[in-house]
């Protein structure tokens, strides 16, 4: 495996993945509260308040805090905004092995400062049977009156573009 770590490796996804490995959990969990959903969002409100520990499985009963915090700092490394902010995979390798310390991480990427994590669904269909239902009440109420051209109104869409944001 030490081959094959080294060479075009996806540096975030492994980032990811060293969270999903410590935490025992998924990326995103939509069964936990709402800090919590999205585990690099967690992560980053762990690590800024210096409870990184916390993100630990909670199933493990014995492990190296040390350890721990090298794979959370390694891992956020890795999850950083830019590609050009990422460590190359060989000191990944290298950190994670306690060759070097790993480096400090500076900031919370922007995609999450920038991007609110809600879940949107459930608002999209609530909105949805919001819009559905206006549009029945009021049909219901001009069922009798046809009516064309410049003067109608177009019924809103469910989603509005505006509120999403641009992908960086």
């Amino acid at each position: 495996m030490r081959g094959h770590l080294t060479e075009k490796a996806d540096i975030f996804g492994f980032g990811i993945v060293a969270l999903e490995i410590l935490s025992g959990r998924p990326n995103s969990d939509n069964s936990l509260e709402d800090d919590k959903i999205y585990l690099l969002e967690w992560a980053w409100a762990l690590h800024e308040n210096n409870q990184s520990l916390d993100l630990v499985d909670p199933n493990l009963v014995e492990f190296d805090e040390n350890e721990a915090l090298r794979i959370v700092g390694v891992a956020l490394l890795c999850t950083q905004g830019s590609p050009s902010m990422r460590p190359p995979m060989s000191r990944v390798v290298a950190m994670l092995a306690g060759d070097i310390e790993v480096s400090g991480v500076i900031t919370r990427p922007s995609y999450l400062t920038d991007w609110d994590f809600r879940d949107l669904t459930s608002s999209f269909v609530t909105e949805s049977i919001q819009a559905s239902t206006a549009s029945e009440d009021n049909d219901n109420h001009n069922q009798n009156r046809i009516s064309s051209g410049p003067g109608t109104a177009p019924i809103p869409s469910p989603v509005n573009v505006s509120d999403i944001p641009e992908e960086r």
